[in-house]
């Protein structure tokens, strides 16, 4: 089993993992689109979190999960991403993504089918058309059971740079947090 990270995954996954590769999924794209009552935030003072939002691509981390292991992942991964009574904020799909080091990993296909979490559209905590601005001052302010907002986004900015990877709406956003110091 393939499970894609493209965002707190990358830098957190939480899961054993037989290898990790850099991949590119097609169709959709990483951003700020979903409100946060209880990780990232409170029903009083919403975070926002990453959800893949349709159209564009996205760069990640493709997990490679051994199948003795896939069911409990799974368990996992459902647990985190849609946890008992709250709003289903993603829907679970299998995806195809394509493995970027594939031709150096030696037997690792190039495409692969991998799990992916992708923001549900119809859900009331979709954040339809949020400006950077907007989006900086919800998660300078956010702050819920995993700690504050700012972490989860700069964590997710330093764990794709350490991909070598830059995403350009991720880093307009994080530039406009406030100085933490005041």
């Amino acid at each position: 089993m393939w499970v894609f990270a493209y965002g707190s995954l990358i830098w957190n996954p939480g899961f054993a993992h037989a290898g990790s590769h850099p991949a590119l999924l097609r169709g959709f794209h990483r951003r700020f689109c979903l409100w946060s009552h209880r990780y990232r935030g409170t029903p009083e003072m919403p975070g926002l979190v990453l959800g893949l939002d349709r159209g564009g691509a996205c760069r990640g981390v493709a997990f490679r999960v051994a199948a003795r292991h896939a069911a409990e992942v799974l368990g996992y991964l459902d647990d985190r991403e849609l946890p008992d009574g709250a709003e289903q904020v993603y829907h679970r799909r299998v995806l195809k993504v394509r493995l970027l080091d594939a031709p150096a990993a030696g037997g690792v296909p190039a495409v692969a089918p991998a799990v992916a979490y992708v923001a549900n559209r119809a859900c009331r905590l979709y954040a339809a058309r949020l400006s950077p601005e907007q989006a900086a001052a919800a998660i300078a302010r956010g702050r819920g059971q995993m700690g504050p907002n700012r972490d989860y986004l700069l964590n997710t900015v330093g764990g794709l740079r350490a991909m070598g990877v830059r995403d350009a709406g991720l880093d307009r956003i994080a530039a406009l947090l406030p100085d933490p110091a005041g």
